[in-house]
């Protein structure tokens, strides 16, 4: 088991910054792909980005590309998701992710997630 809980979520502008943090504890954080997404309200579940076992590769999706960064810190056991210029369609429950696989953008191909953290992005 892994037990996953997010935290740095909150309100700030149009243009703002947030990072958002996921210790993990349980089984060895180093054997996991680490992945992103989020769920605005009425929508589906959707991929924001991902990163290997190693932390050298990443995938982000389009709508946050080069704004979001993925990384993570294997000795702490956690993973980190930087947000800059933010938008108000950013505004979404954050969730972070484990899977057995190095890496993926599906939902479905995760085993383990955190409770989730709450952004909002006000114009």
């Amino acid at each position: 088991q892994v037990r996953l809980v997010e935290s740095g979520g909150g309100l700030v502008q149009d243009g703002g910054s947030l990072r958002l943090s996921c210790a993990a504890s349980g089984r060895t954080f180093s054997s996991f792909g680490m992945g992103w997404f989020r769920q605005a309200r009425g929508k589906e579940r959707e991929f924001v980005a991902a990163i290997t076992r190693s932390g050298g590769g990443t995938s982000y999706a389009d709508s946050v590309k080069g704004r979001f960064t993925i990384s993570r810190d294997n000795a702490k056991n956690t993973v980190f998701l930087q947000m800059n210029s933010l938008k108000p369609e950013d505004t979404a429950a954050y969730y972070c992710a484990a899977s057995h696989l190095d890496w993926s953008d599906y939902p479905r191909n995760y085993n383990y997630w955190g409770q989730g953290t709450q952004v909002t992005v006000s114009s």
